[in-house]
This record gives C-alpha cells, sequence and structure tokens, in this order.
C-alpha cells in the first residue's frame, strides 16, 4: 500500500482551470471588503496630523498603486501554476525549510484576524445597544469569530459569495459615512481639505509624504508575499503567454479596485480624525450619528471586517497551518487554527501593541515579496518544476529540506528593513531579491541543480500559459501531469 507523502496535503495540490470560480468581479469585491480595516484608517488619522488630506490621499493612491502592482506579480503564481504560497515557498526556502517563513506569515495573519475579529465586533456591540439594548463585546467578538470562521470553512466560494453581497452594500453605506463625518468635522468649523493638526513645511512635508506612500505599502506587504493563496482561484485564459492578457482580472483588482477603495477609506479616517481627533470611525460615528443612522453605519463595519478576514487573513493562514500539519491536516483545521490563535492573543488588551508589531512583521516579510519575485521571474522566468514541488526527495529537498541561499537573503533585508521602519518594505524588498538572485544563481543552483534552469523549456515548465493543469497524484512518488494536449503522462 503506499503511503501518503507529507508533501501532498489534498487541500495544498494545483487548482485545475476547472476549479477556478473567482471572477473579475468577484475578485474586485474582494479588496473592496479588504481595505476597510482599523489601520486602513488609522493612516489617514496619521496623516492629516502633518498633511492635508489631498496630499494624504494622494500619497495612499500612489503607495496603492505600487503595492498593487507588487501582489499581481506574485499573484501570476497562484494563476499560472495553481499552487498555493507555501507551496511555492518550497522552491526558494526547500520543502522543510518553507515552514518558518510561512509560520511567520500565518501567525501575523492570525493575529490580524483577531484585530479586525475586535474592531467588528465593537460595531456589532453598538448595532445590538441600539437595537435591544444589549451590551457584551466579549459575546460579539465570540459569536462574529465562529461566522467568520465557518463561512471560509465551506470554501473560496462562500468566501466570493460573501464578498458580492457585502460590496455593494458597503459602497453605499462608506459614502453615507463619508457624509455624516463631514458635517460632524463642520460643524466643528474645521475644513476637512486644509485642516492639519501640526503642518510641516519643505523637507518635512516631502518625508511626511512619503510615509503615508510606505505606510499603505507595508499594510499590504503581508498579502503581496502570500496572494498565491488566492489568486491560484482566479478565473484566467487558458493558452494565454501574454502576461496583461492572463493577469488582467489581477490587474483590475489590484490597481483599480484596491486603489480607489483604500484612497476612500484612508480619507474617511481622516475625516474622522478630523471630526473627533481618533481615527477609529466606530467612535467617531457614535459621536456623529445615533439611533437607526448610527445603526446602519456600523453595521459597514461589520460586514468589512468579515470580508477582510475571510479573504485576507483566514484563508492564508489556513493554508499556511494545513501545509505545516501534512495530509492529516485539512483546511478546516488550518481555519480552527488561525481563529484559536487570533483569540488567545487577546486583541482587545494587547491592541495598540500589535498594531505597531504587526507592520513591523509586514516589514519583514517584504524580503520574502523581494525573494519571490527574484526566484519566479528572474532566476526561473516562470518555469517551474511543479511536480517535484510535491516530491519528498526532488530537487526543492536541498539541504536536508533547506534552502541557505533564501534564508540568508530573508535574513539579511529583514535585518535592514528594521533600520529604516518607515521605508521597510522598500529597503526588504530590495536586499531580499538582490541577495537572493546573487546566491542562488551564482552558489546554491550551482549545488543543486534545478530541472527548469538545466532545461528551460516552456512546453515541460508553464502551466496555464500553455494550458497544463498540473495534476498530482495522492500517492507518494506516483505523479501525473496533463500535457498540452490534454493526454496524460508519469
Amino acid at each position: 500500500m503506499l503511503k501518503r507523502s507529507y508533501l501532498k496535503s489534498p487541500d495544498l495540490l494545483p487548482i485545475k482551470e476547472s476549479e477556478r470560480k473567482v471572477t473579475k468581479l468577484g475578485y474586485s469585491f474582494m479588496w473592496v471588503g479588504m481595505v476597510v480595516v482599523l489601520a486602513t484608517f488609522a493612516i489617514g488619522g496619521a496623516g492629516v496630523v502633518s498633511l492635508p488630506l489631498p496630499l494624504v490621499v494622494l500619497a495612499t493612491i500612489i503607495g496603492s498603486l505600487a503595492i498593487g502592482l507588487f501582489i499581481t506579480l506574485t499573484g501570476d503564481i497562484g494563476i499560472e501554476h495553481g499552487v498555493s504560497f507555501p507551496v511555492y515557498m518550497r522552491a526558494p526556502f526547500g520543502t522543510i525549510g518553507t515552514h518558518i517563513p510561512s509560520v511567520v506569515r500565518g501567525l501575523a495573519a492570525s493575529m490580524w484576524f483577531g484585530i479586525n475579529t475586535y474592531f467588528g465586533a465593537t460595531a456589532m456591540n453598538g448595532i445590538l445597544n441600539i437595537l435591544s439594548g444589549f451590551d457584551n463585546w466579549f459575546v460579539c467578538f465570540m459569536i462574529f469569530a465562529i461566522l467568520q470562521l465557518v463561512n471560509t470553512a465551506l470554501g473560496i466560494k462562500a468566501v466570493e459569495r460573501f464578498a458580492d453581497l457585502a460590496a455593494p452594500v458597503i459602497i453605499l453605506i462608506s459614502v453615507w459615512m463619508y457624509s455624516s463625518l463631514s458635517d460632524s468635522a463642520a460643524s466643528q468649523g474645521r475644513d476637512i481639505w486644509s485642516w492639519v493638526e501640526s503642518p510641516v513645511t519643505g523637507a518635512a512635508t516631502f518625508t511626511a509624504f512619503l510615509v503615508v506612500i510606505f505606510s499603505n505599502m507595508g499594510f499590504w506587504a503581508t498579502l503581496s508575499a502570500d496572494i498565491p493563496s488566492i489568486s491560484r482561484f482566479m478565473k484566467a485564459p487558458s493558452n494565454e503567454r501574454n502576461w496583461f492578457k492572463r493577469n488582467r482580472s489581477a490587474l483590475i483588482g489590484n490597481l483599480i479596485a484596491l486603489p480607489i477603495t483604500q484612497a476612500f477609506m484612508v480619507l474617511i479616517g481622516g475625516i474622522s480624525y478630523i471630526a473627533v481627533l481618533n481615527y477609529d470611525p466606530v467612535v467617531a460615528l457614535q459621536e456623529a450619528a445615533s439611533g437607526f443612522v448610527l445603526g446602519v453605519l456600523l453595521l459597514m463595519i461589520v460586514l468589512a471586517q468579515w470580508s477582510t478576514n475571510i479573504a485576507a487573513n483566514i484563508v492564508p493562514a489556513a493554508t499556511i497551518f494545513s501545509n505545516v500539519g501534512g495530509p492529516k491536516f485539512p483546511f478546516w483545521a488550518g481555519v480552527l487554527t488561525a481563529g484559536v490563535v487570533g483569540t488567545i492573543v487577546q486583541p482587545w488588551n494587547l491592541f495598540d501593541i500589535i498594531i505597531p508589531v504587526l507592520l513591523f512583521v509586514g516589514g519583514i516579510l517584504s524580503a520574502i515579496v523581494g525573494i519571490l519575485i527574484s526566484d519566479y521571474y528572474f532566476i526561473r522566468k516562470r518555469r517551474v518544476n511543479v511536480p517535484a514541488l510535491y516530491e519528498d526527495r526532488g530537487q526543492f529537498s536541498y539541504m536536508k529540506g533547506i534552502n541557505l541561499a533564501g534564508f540568508i537573503s530573508w535574513i539579511l533585508g529583514a535585518v535592514a528593513s528594521y533600520f529604516v521602519p518607515n521605508f521597510s518594505f522598500l529597503v526588504g524588498f530590495g536586499i531580499g531579491a538582490i541577495c537572493y538572485y546573487v546566491l542562488a544563481k551564482y552558489w546554491w543552483f550551482k549545488k543543486y541543480e534545478q530541472a527548469e534552469l538545466s532545461d528551460p523549456s516552456d512546453e515541460k515548465y508553464l502551466g496555464m500559459s500553455v494550458g497544463r493543469d498540473w495534476i498530482i497524484e495522492e500517492a507518494e512518488e506516483n505523479i501525473i501531469e496533463k500535457s498540452p494536449t490534454g493526454t496524460s503522462f508519469s
């Protein structure tokens, strides 16, 4: 009887073209929900301390476009080959080494889940208090957490369906929220487009502008690393070698939906601070509105946290934990693990500490983004020996499952990013990418031969571009690959 390989968890096998269900609109709607989080509002609130709101919004658009491009670049891994983030990480880090950086991201995602659930629970508690006088945020936290976990455990289609439902409501209510907070600011005699708490001039203005740009980039560094876990479910044209056409859905979501919604929510965070000197819209709304109007506005916060968590935090974290646990640890168990971790960190007690820590982790993970792009585009040139990613003794086992080139580059990039917190994404990304390219190409891959480098064949090592579904049989060392013509061979 053949033993199932540790690397071949059913939930981590490549997604075939027929199984990809997320549409252009569905992916864009995911972004509408994902950006409505407290950290996004905080960027706006912090921005208007030293800059007028128009400059804060402009910097946000620039930063969002930049990080959207990075997200699209790494997302092609999932679109082209149907593999998730922790599975592809076996290439630059090794079949064992993948667990260390992956778990760092999984823990960060789980903690963000806890923070966003707490934020949503305070809004839910406010709604229930208006309707019935109920006032217990912890009960709301537990109920809200369970609803999100069940929704995610039902699969990616359930995630998309919720986004489709929530996004239009979020858009409508956010416009209403903008109007209410603007009126509140006006009643204080503050012009939202010119008011600044502590204006800066000269070089300090440029520095503050850059800080807003890189704050937006650093915040989404985590998702730009593990976006393949989501993008592998996106519909894409088969036999399409043009990168822009193949990634059309991702480009629309990442370069249109993300910048527009991110800028608008940063705008709301800025107006919240201008109105009541607090960027938390739940606090601002409770001062600016009451009764039914307040309840409806708070509903947007609840729906947005739900949409954000299931797509940006629980799916990536569950995929990572499933990868670590192996075949006996299915996706739903990873979902539960993410929920437990996000709860035991007690985000309600450590709220002011966790956000700076997680943004620091985002800087560390930017080096991983650089390593991924360097490995995928500049070294392998998008050709990947996907079956070997699932082999215990294949080319990615390296030195006892470790790729030292990846770890050395990650450490160098992470350490460098620590010393420049305001520009951590750019520095971590650049150093990680350059170091990995040099070490892998001229040292590590000289020691450990890579099939796609020795024989750079599109027909053998590309996926969707040549109409290939990578099909991995779950029995150990028995791999079936469907050729571009539709036939199979082993």
